[in-house]
């Protein structure tokens, strides 16, 4: 009998974004500066209400030395886990 595993929780991209900025010891500022993006943009992704765009994750990766994919798959993924868990509140039978 195999069991699947899923985490309780999943970091939002936004808390990697924000502990990547603080490992360099930049500000959102700074990264906005960077990317030429409003501060606001930088500032809505780290709280998780906006998502990263493809556009966004190639801009990242540039400013972060990381892969755009990196970026993608962190926000897929967090997207993915978010609606599992509606799922589960609304279970699917099957007939």
């Amino acid at each position: 009998m195999s069991q699947k595993l899923t985490p309780v929780r999943v970091p939002t991209p936004g808390k990697i974004l924000s502990r990547e900025l603080e490992a360099r010891g930049w500000t959102q500022k700074d990264l906005a500066e960077i990317m030429s993006r409003p501060v606001q943009t930088i500032n809505e992704i780290i709280r998780g209400s906006k998502q990263i765009t493809p556009e966004t994750a190639i801009e990242l990766s540039q400013a972060l030395g990381t892969s755009p994919e990196f970026w993608t798959n962190l926000e897929a993924k967090y997207r993915l886990h978010l609606a599992r868990k509606e799922k589960k509140e609304q279970d699917i039978t099957r007939n």
